[in-house]
């Protein structure tokens, strides 16, 4: 992954303290438009990230943590200002190892649903062994499978989808990534086959370095309905961000910003409220 990488960014607002976003698996940065345009309103100014092989972003030929961290650092290097960074899933772990590596770069940090542990392969965190097992594989081998060359509309796709991804949203969301090719053609902006190849690098959470600590506040914001953090994380979230306040949302899994939009984008104005002071 080359260090001199150009993330694709979009920008909303013209001033205000700056506040970025990074997405999860899968995501791309425009998943972030309806809270960003409300903190732009706001008045802040709000950068929304897509991450390596996701949205227009380039595709390159591994998946890494900390190099996609140093991509996100070099990008808000150009800033001029500390920001307030929000990551989810896998952006989440970006987020941290940044915080972990660049805290000079960070007013704040958001973390929603995720932590910083390793991941089973099953799905579940819990000792339940009906816990069905991760899903991911599945959605990548459903939209590899997907014939491009037959679709005539998006609607064909999402009913090739549908056995896999039996979830509305969930199959709305990973369609944000199929897009047209020239006049007549389809394609993934998402680099299906490196997701493929690396997925179980993404349970991963890469050791920080030796004692580093992130100092300044975090907010993390979890699904109620989500196995993605447990109590057992708050002893390593702690050791890590001395200074985390968590927030559990009701009725949301981990898509809790897509399912809980109006408590999320009120829990992080409070948060930006105060680190903003």
């Amino acid at each position: 992954m080359s260090a001199d990488l150009e993330l694709a960014t979009r920008t909303l607002g013209d001033d205000g303290p700056r506040v970025v976003f990074v997405h999860g698996l899968f995501g791309q940065g425009r998943n972030w438009t309806t809270v960003g345009r409300q903190l732009a309103e706001d008045g802040h100014r709000v950068t929304l990230v897509d991450l390596p092989n996701h949205g227009h972003s380039p595709w390159t030929d591994r998946l890494d943590y900390v190099e996609m961290a140093e991509l996100v650092a070099g990008l808000l290097c150009g800033f001029g200002e500390p920001v307030t960074l929000v990551g989810h899933s896998m952006g989440g772990k970006v987020a941290m190892q940044l915080a972990l590596r660049h805290e000079e770069l960070l007013r704040g940090l958001v973390v929603v649903d995720i932590s910083p542990s390793v991941y089973p392969l099953t799905g579940g965190r819990t000792d339940d062994p009906d816990e069905e097992a991760s899903p991911f594989a599945e959605f990548i081998e459903a939209m590899q499978a997907v014939d491009l060359t037959a679709l005539t509309r998006r609607e064909d796709a999402d009913a090739a989808l549908a056995a896999a991804v039996p979830s509305d949203m969930v199959r709305g969301f990973l369609l944000q990534s199929l897009v047209r090719d020239g006049a007549t053609g389809w394609r993934w902006r998402l680099n299906l086959p490196v997701l493929a190849r690396d997925l179980a690098v993404l349970r991963e959470f890469p050791e920080p370095p030796a004692g580093a600590v992130f100092d300044g506040p975090v907010l993390w914001i979890a699904g109620a309905d989500s196995s993605y953090v447990l109590d057992d994380d708050r002893p390593r979230m702690e050791e890590l961000f001395p200074r985390v306040r968590l927030v559990r949302v009701k009725n949301a899994g981990h898509w809790v910003h897509s399912e809980a939009p109006e408590v999320f984008t009120e829990t992080v104005r409070r948060f930006l409220a105060q680190v903003e002071r």
